[in-house]
């Protein structure tokens, strides 16, 4: 069967599916977008980004002109590829549990569209056996269709980048699907890693776990610091110095984003919630907003004061505020301080910020809520709580 597009990218608009669409796209091939959310791709659609991402903007003007490059809420654009990547990822509920069904629900709302042929690429992180669930509900449609899981492995803010660099996790159940996965992928990046299914849907949710551990650990470390008048870090940089066995030990911070404590909370439950340390670095990490307002409680009347946080996204020099920590700050702040303010000169979200300017004014004291590299020399002039270190001054509390 022939088919005028080259891949579709289902859920194509969000922070993962559009920039790979736009990677295929500006290496040649004819790449369709589809998503449900109309406003997003209106927005696509007319060449602005939805979200912040280095080089996005440059790069979507490029593909849209090339006219190999389309976006649509139809989903009978699925039936032209000959490539779907589908970037569903497995939710967890307000319990933290996992739903396996959902990504399995999401390939069978787009059964009608399947065609003989295709290679249906699994894209986002999914619960062990995810894969499995989907190769035997496209067996029981009779659908002619071979399936992949390639996981996506880049950060935001560096998408454009990380596609192109990183090696490429393939996996798939038969040698066919794997080849056709790997060649695919070759597209972006000539080294790819062939695993299978269930090795690779263990290795996604092993590598944000680790980093989600790690940065448990480095907050366990700053508190036990800071509770003995110690600046963590002084430490941190004492131990890294020319020191490659710690290079990767990370600053303090808060641990948080749309995929760490969701994906260590899949492992947690796919081992029957036998999992110490991520269970630990989940009361670590979720903890810190607590301690740092707890800390502050013992120098500072918050009573009445009025506290402005700094920062709103979940990382440095972004617009997402995706399970955002800063959002858990300002709840507990509410509860102890007199008035808080938010600011984020990237957030546009969130009716409830309010101009940088008029926070530096009005605010007491002001705390880092997310490092975005413009605060490192921005003139506050109030005191400063900065656990992150993005101004070089300390992170005391």
């Amino acid at each position: 069967m022939s088919f005028d597009l080259d891949v579709v990218v289902v859920g194509g608009c969000g922070h993962v599916g559009l920039p790979l669409a736009m990677a295929f796209a500006g290496r040649g091939l004819r790449v369709g977008v589809y998503d449900l959310n109309p406003a997003a791709v209106e927005r696509v659609g007319s060449g602005r980004m939805p979200f912040e991402e280095p080089g996005a903007p440059e790069l979507l003007a490029q593909v849209l002109s090339s006219g190999r490059f389309e976006v649509t809420t139809d989903a009978s654009v699925v039936s032209r590829a000959e490539h779907i990547v589908v970037v569903v990822g497995t939710p967890v509920d307000e319990h933290l549990n996992p739903d396996p069904q959902v990504v399995p629900g999401a390939v069978a709302a787009l059964s009608a569209h399947l065609r003989p042929g295709q290679l249906l690429v699994l894209r986002s992180t999914v619960y062990p056996g995810v894969t499995a669930l989907v190769e035997k509900l496209v067996d029981r449609l009779g659908l002619d269709v071979e399936v992949a899981f390639c996981p996506e492995r880049i950060a935001e803010g560096k998408a454009l980048r990380e596609l192109f660099e990183l090696p490429q996790i393939v996996s798939a159940r038969d040698q066919s699907a794997l080849m056709r996965a790997r060649k695919l992928f070759e597209v972006l990046t000539s080294q790819t890693v062939e695993l299978l299914p269930e090795e690779a849907e263990l290795a996604k949710l092993f590598t944000n776990t680790y980093r989600y551990l790690k940065f448990a650990l480095a907050n366990q470390l700053y508190m036990m610091a800071n509770d003995f008048g110690l600046d963590y870090e002084r430490i941190r940089q004492g131990v890294i110095y020319d020191y490659p066995r710690a290079a990767d030990l990370p600053a303090a911070g808060f641990a948080a984003g749309p995929c760490l404590l969701k994906d260590t909370m899949q492992l947690a439950a796919f081992n029957n919630n036998n999992f110490v340390l991520g269970h630990a670095a989940m009361m670590v990490n979720e903890g810190l907003p607590l301690y740092l307002v707890d800390r502050l409680s013992r120098t500072h009347d918050l009573s009445v004061l009025t506290v402005g946080i700094l920062g709103m996204a979940f990382k440095g020099d972004s617009d997402d505020i995706r399970s955002s920590l800063a959002y858990k700050l300002k709840r507990i702040l509410r509860f102890k301080a007199a008035n808080v303010l938010c600011a984020d000169p990237y957030v546009t979200v969130d009716p409830n910020l309010v101009e940088e300017a008029e926070l530096l004014e009005r605010s007491d004291l002001v705390v880092i809520g997310a490092p975005h590299r413009r605060y490192a020399d921005l003139a506050i002039g109030k005191p400063v709580v900065d656990i992150w270190g993005v101004r070089a001054q300390g992170v005391r509390v």
